[in-house]
């Protein structure tokens, strides 16, 4: 999948920023001061399945994981550097629907969204 689609997709997100993390070399997505999704390639030396990948983090709902991880073997592992029971990593060279990619950006932007004050989610809203 083109790389610019995921990019749009999580950007067009109300209140969705990016930024490059240049420690790490990963572009990190935010909103409302929370991190919802981040690209990056894998170091060489992190441990399999890792090594190596060019991955998409995002937030996901831990039944939706399981299902993700039995269909997608592979492609669809537990969150790099992060809870695996709460957010995924997507390798970005495996074969799979634009859909399904969009629909987990929107999930991941979702489920981020929802856990902020609603202060803040009022101010990403734009009221």
């Amino acid at each position: 999948m083109d790389l610019s689609h995921i990019d749009a997709r999580l950007l067009s997100h109300p209140g969705a920023t990016k930024a490059l993390h240049e420690k790490w070399g990963w572009m990190v997505y935010w909103v409302g001061g929370r991190q919802f999704a981040c690209e990056f390639i894998a170091s060489p030396d992190a441990k399999p399945p890792y090594a190596g990948r060019h991955l998409l983090s995002l937030k996901c709902d831990p039944d939706r994981i399981l299902e993700l991880r039995a269909e997608h073997p592979g492609a669809m592992l537990p969150g790099y550097y992060s809870d695996g029971r709460t957010w995924v990593s997507v390798d970005l060279d495996a074969d799979l629907s634009e859909k399904l990619m969009l629909d987990l950006c929107d999930m991941s932007y979702d489920l981020v969204f929802a856990k902020l004050p609603k202060r803040v989610q009022r101010e990403v809203a734009g009221e």
